[in-house]
């Protein structure tokens, strides 16, 4: 069975500093018309940074759009054009000072299907060494440490609830176990 949608048309409703809101109307399979809105996105990258002493390298910061504060892993947006190891690299650089000297790509994630077009890409970073923070204007977080162990108890206590922190924290977690 064929599944695909065909895009109709399409209307730009908004066009932000780094997204966009469409609304297109589609044709579904049995030749009907409906109307889709969604978000144009990017991308972006999820850093599971583990240090020689086990440890992860997490994040605590304010999130505006839910209004409160999140443990989440280094992660940042895929600047246009961007390889997105190089997003990696700078990102963890930027937020928590930190380069490493092993990097693996893991998974791809498409967080939020639904409605957006948004694909997070997941790598392992290890060999790492603290050249100093380097945080874009505007952006304020505590960088801090914690056990893979700590990590997964706080998913399962609701400590850490951001979405792509728990998928990274996951694969990890089965990484972990492999490598044992």
């Amino acid at each position: 069975m064929d599944l695909t949608e065909t895009q109709v048309d399409t209307a730009l409703v908004y066009d932000g500093g780094f997204i966009q809101v469409h609304k297109d109307h589609a044709r579904l399979p049995d030749g009907s018309i409906s109307t889709r809105e969604y978000i144009k996105h990017p991308g972006a990258v999820a850093i599971i940074a583990l240090l020689d002493n086990g440890n992860l390298v997490m994040e605590r910061q304010f999130r505006y759009a839910p209004q409160q504060e999140f443990i989440e892993l280094p992660a940042g947006k895929i600047d246009h054009g961007e390889d997105t190891l190089l997003t990696a690299q700078r990102e963890l650089l930027e937020e928590t000072g930190y380069v490493a000297r092993d990097w693996m790509h893991l998974a791809t994630a498409w967080p939020c299907i639904g409605f957006s077009d948004e694909k997070m890409e997941y790598y392992l970073a290890q060999g790492l060494t603290h050249k100093g923070c380097q945080l874009d204007e505007g952006e304020f977080l505590e960088v801090f440490e914690l056990s893979p162990v700590d990590a997964i108890e706080w998913v399962r206590l609701g400590k850490i609830t951001d979405s792509k922190t728990i998928v990274g924290l996951f694969w990890m977690e089965k990484m972990l176990k492999d490598w044992a």
